[in-house]
């Protein structure tokens, strides 16, 4: 595309140089430490605090905190992502955010360290969950704008699987300590480690005038026309589906370890299936990006993971055992590594706006906050009163199938 009057021309054009390893090794750090300060709090600490601050009503106070935390997210993402596409520092346009991000998702956590009160709880994790979208927003859109589009499944791939790494970092730093003070305050301060050697060898490109800004087209950019951009609309759509599967099967791990299945020490439990799962997602991600890049095909490997995943859901709904969740972790870890890798690579080939970058990811990763804000109200009273876990694994299932069928509408992508 030609870029706007007064923009460099490479901060918007496609990428054609190959980055190096180092440089996607920064890239996925700082997508960790954002990613185990979220994940670290809702496997273990917040589950463990909310039982702390409300004994009888731990799986409502749980969902609250989590729900409205998701809601921030729903708008902070696209917003953060496109101030960030409009930033003129000359650091580039995505460093000052990923460094505001740290610190602000920093400043919730030390909150959420000293919270007693339901209220204390909510302002902390809504200020992880605005900060971090920051973060998240623009080290999200580093990858279409520097990495080529055969290399993005491989790249994709790493970065992909920094959701499970930071599921594996998090959990483990929140596993470590008795208090859930301590565990807040690790994640905190691991969360800012991990963004050093981003800032350190980004080499983001300036822009030296900001693209014009209208309010109105900012906002009518939130509902990208799926009649005018089909191929998105779908990517979208299949991205909410894959969420909610995977929102409703792991929401409530933590207590279907505890109440379900019975097992003693439901934090350390937690933590052996995340670092199983990793171990799996690792494997077919990096793997699965690669074959992907070189087939030049996407659909196909996004479709055969639903049907994986959603294998896993029928293992954990019929056999609540500690023996039926390791084999469960092992399946959705398989099938999620696809998908993290794939999907992510077809998302940077069906975006609107090079332009836009940060914020049509903004826009697409809303389909990865909504499901935060139903799982909870879909979750709580099928455990409670309509069928339990059973019900609820089932549930995740279907979706999941459904958002590997529906990815095929996609055209412009193989």
């Amino acid at each position: 595309m030609i870029p706007e009057p007064g923009v460099v021309p490479s901060a918007l054009a496609e990428p054609t140089v190959r980055v190096r390893p180092g440089w996607t090794a920064a890239v996925v750090l700082a997508n960790v430490g954002v990613f185990a300060a979220w994940l670290g709090p809702i496997q273990v600490l917040l589950a463990k605090q909310s039982e702390s601050v409300a004994p009888g009503n731990k799986e409502f106070v749980f969902g609250l905190v989590t729900g409205v935390g998701a809601a921030v997210s729903v708008f902070a993402n696209p917003a953060f992502g496109a101030i960030s596409d409009r930033t003129t520092s000359r650091f580039g346009r995505r460093v000052p955010w990923v460094v505001a991000g740290a610190v602000g998702g920093a400043v919730g956590l030390g909150i959420l360290a000293g919270a007693h009160l339901i209220v204390l709880m909510l302002l902390g994790w809504c200020l992880m969950q605005l900060f971090g979208n920051a973060l998240l927003a623009a080290a999200t859109a580093v990858v279409p704008d520097r990495v080529p589009v055969l290399q993005r499944g491989g790249v994709g791939g790493w970065v992909a699987i920094s959701q499970v790494l930071g599921a594996l970092v998090g959990t483990a730093l929140a596993a470590a300590f008795d208090s859930y003070a301590l565990g807040y305050a690790a994640c905190a301060a691991f969360l800012l480690l991990s963004v050093v050697p981003y800032v350190l060898r980004s080499h983001d490109v300036q822009l030296v005038e900001r693209p014009t800004f209208v309010l109105r087209d900012f906002l009518r950019g939130f509902w990208i026309s799926p009649r005018r951009y089909p191929d998105f609309g779908w990517a979208w759509l299949t991205r909410f589906l894959f969420n909610v599967g995977n929102a409703l099967g792991t929401l409530y791990l933590f207590y279907y370890l505890q109440d379900e299945v019975g097992v003693d020490d439901p934090d350390t439990a937690v933590l052996i299936l995340t670092a199983i799962y990793s171990v799996c997602v690792l494997t077919t991600a990096i793997t699965c990006g690669r074959w992907s890049d070189r087939s030049e095909r996407r659909k196909i490997f996004v479709t055969a993971s639903g049907w994986v995943m959603a294998v896993a859901g029928i293992v954990l709904a019929f056999w609540p055992t500690w023996a039926g969740a390791i084999l469960g972790a092992i399946i959705l870890g398989m099938g999620f590594g696809v998908y993290l890798a794939v999907d992510f690579a077809l998302l940077t080939q069906v975006l609107p706006s090079a332009q836009d970058r940060a914020k049509d990811l903004g826009v697409i990763n809303i389909a990865n906050s909504l499901p935060q804000v139903l799982a909870p109200a879909i979750a709580a009273p099928i455990v409670k009163h309509l069928g339990g876990y059973p019900v609820l694994y089932l549930l995740a299932s279907a979706v999941t199938v459904l958002a590997g069928v529906l990815v095929t509408r996609i055209r412009s992508v193989n």
